[in-house]
Parts: structure tokens; sequence; C-alpha cells
């Protein structure tokens, strides 16, 4: 058997973007020069590789099997070609997923002065919620908080630890009380986050006396969107939680008052995360140092 190497990453593209159109895009080529190949790879080995749809993709078993097979490996190649290609200088194509709750982060001063220093990398960051492995998807790094990283990631932290918050304007305390315990957030209007549509909300977590405990409010108002959140609250509709920076100007301001403190103490906070590899490319290991001397 032989097989055309050459389209191995052509159906690496295929796999991480689901679709063929975005597989065509991302490689700069034609859609039917996609499929034509995925047809090419499949009949030298056999074997069908994804099913198609008129909007997606979906790999098959041996599609998934071959995808964890040489995903890593290839990746350790690329990062291996960076670094031999006659320049340490960093260069070419950073993708690193964030959480929502990390983006800001990421975003503002942090990305503008990389950016800013390292002119010859491209940065495509991705704000999602969802769990896999950053490697397979085709990403070079992620930040999310330390507690949830894959033991197998190496983790850099980028910023001190971090407190929740639970907030309400003063509209909503004056019309509705204000609780004096978790306990009492389930009889008030909450306004709950959710990573996708087919997940409970989050349940919200407290601690008292060094013993942690969580509280299953049910949400009056649910969303994905931490930005939705925020403007809700602001608007009067109800109480909601998330880490104490994204609501720390309003709190100073007066539009947002900080609830229930005393539940709420600092934990570990966000990591750059990125895997194991024997040849790192200039571009993350650029990223790294950057991190580290941003704190």
């Amino acid at each position: 058997m032989v097989i055309d190497q050459n389209l191995l990453p052509l159906f690496l593209a295929v796999a991480e973007e689901d679709n063929f159109r975005a597989a065509a895009d991302r490689l700069g080529v034609t859609r039917s020069a996609v499929s034509q190949g995925i047809r090419r790879l499949e009949d030298g080995l056999g074997a069908a590789l994804v099913v198609r749809t008129t909007r997606a993709v979906r790999l098959t078993e041996a599609g998934e099997r071959l995808h964890e097979a040489i995903s890593r490996p290839y990746a350790d190649i690329q990062a291996a070609l960076e670094a031999v290609n006659g320049s340490d200088a960093p260069r070419g194509h950073l993708r690193i997923a964030v959480t929502s709750i990390a983006e800001h982060v990421l975003s503002g001063p942090f990305i503008a002065a990389f950016a800013t220093a390292f002119p010859n990398v491209t940065i495509d960051v991705t704000v999602t919620d969802e769990e896999f492995d950053i490697v397979g998807a085709g990403f070079d790094a992620g930040v999310r908080l330390g507690e949830v990283i894959e033991q197998d990631m190496v983790a850099v932290p980028i910023t001190g630890d971090q407190r929740e918050a639970v907030v309400a304007s003063p509209a909503y305390l004056a019309a509705h009380g204000t609780p004096e315990h978790p306990s009492d957030l389930v009889r008030h209007h909450c306004i709950g986050w959710r990573p996708a549509p087919q997940v409970a909300p989050y349940r919200w977590e407290f601690e008292k006396d060094g013993v942690p405990f969580d509280v299953a409010v049910e949400p009056q108002i649910t969303t994905n969107d931490l930005w939705f959140m925020l403007r809700s609250a602001l608007a009067g509709a109800g109480i909601t939680f998330a880490t104490e920076e994204t609501f720390r100007p309003f709190i100073k301001s007066g539009q947002l008052i900080s609830l229930l403190e005393r539940y709420l103490p600092p934990f570990p906070g966000f990591y750059l995360y990125f895997p194991q590899r024997r040849n790192m490319a200039p571009k993350l290991r650029a990223l790294i140092d950057h991190a580290r001397s941003f704190r």
C-alpha cells in the first residue's frame, strides 16, 4: 500500500475544521481539491475516513483512529521544521484556544504587545468553552484555569490567584432583598452560565471554614456569553456569578454590588498550557516568554 503523505495535512485540516470549505480556506485550495484529496487517501487506505453531509463532515471510526495516530506526531514535525528553518526568529501562524472567562487575560495590552514585538507571527485566538484536545484540534496553546488543565500538558501561570464574585445591581437588591447566605440564592432571580445548550448550568461554588460546597441555583436567564450575563445584571435582571475581575470596574463605580464575599476565597488563576515537545517552535517559545514577562 503506497499512500501519498502529502494528503495527510489535508486530512488533518478536514478533521479539525469539520468542514470541507473551511479546510479549503485554511489550506488556500479549492473545495474540490480537498474532496478529491480525501477520496484519494480513502482509496489508498481502502477505508472510509469521513462521512459527508451538506453542512459538515464527521470522522468515521477509521478516521478517528488515523487522526489520533498522526495529529501529535505531525504537530511535532511542524514544530521541528519551524525550529530549523534557518532562523530562530519567531514567525508563522499561532493558534490559541481560550475559555470565555480567560479572554480578558489575552486580549488588550497582552496580545497587542506580543503582536508589536513579533510582527512575523500571525495570531488566531478562538474563544470557546468546549473541552477538547488542543493538539488534535490544531492549536498551539490554550488558556484556562489551572485546575481543569490536563495533566499531560505543560502549564505556565499567567495571572495571580483569582476570586469569584456574586453581584447584582442596586435596583435589583432594592426590589428583591440581599442574600445573606449562598443557600438564599435559590429564592432569587439568577443569571447563570452554561458552556453549551445541552449542558446543565454551572453550579455556583462556595466555601465555608475551608469546606467547599456548591449551590444548584435555577437561573431564570442562562447563557454561554459572559458579557450577556454582565449586561443583564447591570440592567437589574438578577444576580450573577463570574470572576471578580470581570465585575471590578462596575463594583468600583457602584453599578454592581458584591455579595457573599466571605464565602468566596481565592483560588489558583489562569495558565497558558501547551504540549510537551522535544522541538518547540520559536513562535510558541516567544509566546511563553512573553506570558512570563507580562505577569
